[in-house]
């Protein structure tokens, strides 16, 4: 039986970027906060050892242990459904400071046409633009509401950027400068601009200089070492909760975290929830945790199963196109170019997650989309991350896979190539969706969740126009030989493709299609609030993590606001 314990304020259920925030936000503020993580603690000095490519970067030392909790997949709803056992196409964190650990840094702001994005499509280009299975909704908010979360966060973080000429209106610089111009992004900028594009660097939280936010926590300057991703920063310097708002939290007094607490469930009585269920994963003991909030703040995929385990909300149909949990799941598409240098070498060993320049070009209604058969876009990027040895070993696509020839384009070649990237849109599709599996379980015995995704024509489209323009700029760039990358026809659970998955608790201004509203509150449980990219309805051509950070101090806000007054807030 479990343990009944000492009510609190507040609840987070996972302490990563979003539940730092709110339990940051909440606790200066004079309110009780417990944060549950089921992982481990971390902190700076855990990464002093860490440029271990096999160990972080191939085992995945700071990712989700799939033996006990993963997903299952079909590309249709009319397929069988398959547990994922090993981690592949998406990695999912665990432990202190989730994904804002092992994250490259690269921090932007989604478009205005993002948040009205179904409103603009259809006065531009007619309701008939896209086709009616995708489900694409304003949500509930405009960039203009959003900026100045957008400010706060950038502020907490330290972001190192320059504006983007086509991005939205900011009503401040970047708290940084830009990091460093490399003979790589110079060439970049170069051949864009002869192209007529709007080339600026990249927005990145891979510090140009040392850095105190107004929570008066220390950020340092950046060594360009290389191991950002999937690698926490032994310099403190990749900016993540665990240096920045987990500290401001414990500062207060007001907040406790416990590790190694994995919720199963959030306590529900049909109208409000009353606390949390959760088991202490070294023991074993069970616990119940009352409160007078709930922030659901884990990853996209956790903060759906909660919330359908709990039967909070009405699970999505797509049959019926009713109910919203699970809802609107996205992704994104990674169309993009390799060059080959016959001459030239670069040092591309050295670098930082978010070292690199962008044009936004082609990205959300940034140009005409009157002759193309699919709405939105993505930006495109060249980045300088620092490759590192194992993982990295192109050669053009005519070299056998084996043998001499192999072995001697491989060294010709191993610093002798570069990569434009662009992140692609997602446009949330009806046969697209997350529920419960009625087959597998989890080592707790919960349903996991079952995922139900493939690629659409829209995908494809998008894929195909970005990926040349990539293309173009490589030529311009000045490579002997341009490879572009084709897409999938349909998406598979394998290889590694990006960890910017999105929607299943989505926002909006309509309860009926819609699970939580702009404060991230929900329609069904007034004191339970669902925070991060699974309030996403569609994805757009950034990462996330710039557009979580803004709606988590909104919907700091919000609780803030439900503490003192309760009932709906919109």
């Amino acid at each position: 039986m479990a343990k009944k314990l000492p009510k609190v304020d507040v609840v987070t259920i996972g302490v990563g970027w979003t539940g730092g925030i709110i339990a940051a936000e909440l606790a200066k503020q004079g309110l009780k906060v417990v944060g549950l993580e089921r992982g481990a603690s971390r902190s700076t000095k855990d990464f002093l050892m860490v440029h271990d490519e096999y160990r972080y970067a191939i085992r995945y030392e700071l990712m989700q242990d799939t033996s006990k909790e993963t997903i299952t997949f079909r590309n249709a709803p009319n397929e069988r459904a398959l547990p994922m056992r090993q981690l592949g196409s998406f990695l999912i964190g665990e432990g202190l400071g989730g994904a804002g650990v092992h994250w490259n840094g690269q921090n932007f702001r989604f478009l205005p046409y993002d948040f009205q994005i179904r409103t603009m499509t259809e006065k531009k280009y007619g309701k008939n633009k896209i086709g009616a299975d995708y489900l694409i909704q304003d949500w509930g908010i405009t960039y203009d509401q959003l900026e100045p979360y957008f400010d706060r966060f950038e502020k907490t973080i330290g972001v190192s950027g320059e504006p983007s000429p086509l991005g939205g209106q900011r009503s401040n610089a970047y708290p940084t400068p830009p990091m460093k111009e490399t003979v790589i992004t110079k060439r970049f900028k170069e051949a864009s601009k002869k192209l007529g594009l709007h080339p600026y660097h990249m927005p990145s939280a891979n510090l140009s200089k040392a850095y105190k936010n107004p929570d008066g926590e220390q950020i340092n300057a950046c060594q360009y070492c290389g191991f950002c991703e999937r690698f926490g920063c032994e310099y403190g310097a990749k900016t993540s909760p665990n240096v920045t708002v987990i500290p401001t939290a414990e500062k207060t007094g007001n907040y406790e975290l416990r590790t190694h607490s994995n919720v199963t469930r959030i306590l529900y009585d049909g109208k409000k929830a009353t606390g949390v269920r959760y088991v202490d994963v070294l023991t074993g003991e069970e616990f119940e945790q009352p409160a007078d909030m709930i922030a659901l703040t884990s990853y996209v995929m956790n903060n759906a199963k909660l919330l359908l385990t709990s039967k909070i909300g009405k699970p999505y149909d797509p049959n019926s196109g009713t109910g919203v949990i699970g809802k609107n799941y996205c992704y994104q598409i990674l169309p993009g170019s390799v060059g080959f240098f016959e001459k030239e070498q670069f040092n591309t060993f050295m670098g930082a997650g978010a070292l690199g320049a962008t044009v936004d070009d082609f990205n959300g209604d940034n140009f005409d989309h009157s002759d193309v058969d699919f709405i939105h876009g993505g930006s495109v990027s060249i980045t300088q991350t620092g490759l590192r040895p194992i993982q990295n070993n192109p050669v053009p696509p005519d070299t056998p896979t084996w043998g001499k020839e192999f072995k001697a384009k491989s060294i010709h070649y191993y610093n002798r190539f570069l990569n434009i990237g662009a992140q692609g849109a997602s446009m949330p599709f009806r046969r697209n969706y997350m529920d419960l599996d009625p087959t597998y379980k989890d080592a707790y015995g919960e349903p996991l969740l079952r995922l139900t995704y493939d690629f659409t024509e829209q995908d494809k489209n998008l894929f195909k126009f970005v990926g040349e323009k990539s293309s173009e700029i490589m030529k311009e760039m000045g490579a002997d030989t341009v490879v572009t990358i084709k897409s999938a026809e349909k998406y598979n659970i394998v290889p590694y493709q990006t960890t910017h998955n999105t929607g299943g608790v989505i926002m909006g201004a309509d309860p009926n299609t819609s699970a939580v509203n702009n404060y991230l509150q929900m329609w069904d449980a007034e004191n339970v609030f669902v925070v991060g990219a699974s309030a996403f309805p569609h994805n757009s051509g950034y990462n996330p993590t710039g557009t979580v950070g803004a709606l988590a101090y909104r919907a700091a806000e919000g609780m803030m606001k439900y503490s003192k007054q309760g009932g709906s807030l919109v």
